[in-house]
């Protein structure tokens, strides 16, 4: 899901509010949680997930092209870790997804 797409989704589950306000609602959301991660905070949404900050540190890397050995430089990245009920929630639906793929009348030659 692309973040326009999220804006109409949300748009459309909530009437009273118009595309705008929703757009400046998704803007002011990422906006925030981007502060903080760049402060080294960590931004946990209950039942989805936590981001947080990690530092990587200096390296020495390759250039897959050339084999060449390239100096990597420390630097921080974004990390996000799947909260429980994200995880059973996605586990049920593959789960579900499996018992379709199964249940589906087999075709000839094409192997499953």
């Amino acid at each position: 899901m692309t973040r326009s797409e999220l804006i109409t989704a949300l748009a459309a589950d909530h009437p009273h509010l118009t595309l705008a306000d929703v757009e400046r609602i998704v803007s002011a959301l990422f906006d925030e949680m981007t502060a903080s991660l760049a402060r080294g905070d960590r931004v946990e949404l209950r039942g989805f997930g936590a981001f947080s900050v990690k530092r990587r540190q200096a390296r020495a890397g390759r250039n897959p092209r050339t084999g060449e050995t390239v100096d990597v430089t420390e630097k921080t990245v974004p990390f996000f870790r799947a909260g429980r009920e994200l995880r059973e929630m996605i586990n049920a639906g593959m789960a579900v997804a499996e018992v379709a793929a199964s249940e589906a009348p087999k075709r000839k030659g094409i192997k499953r």
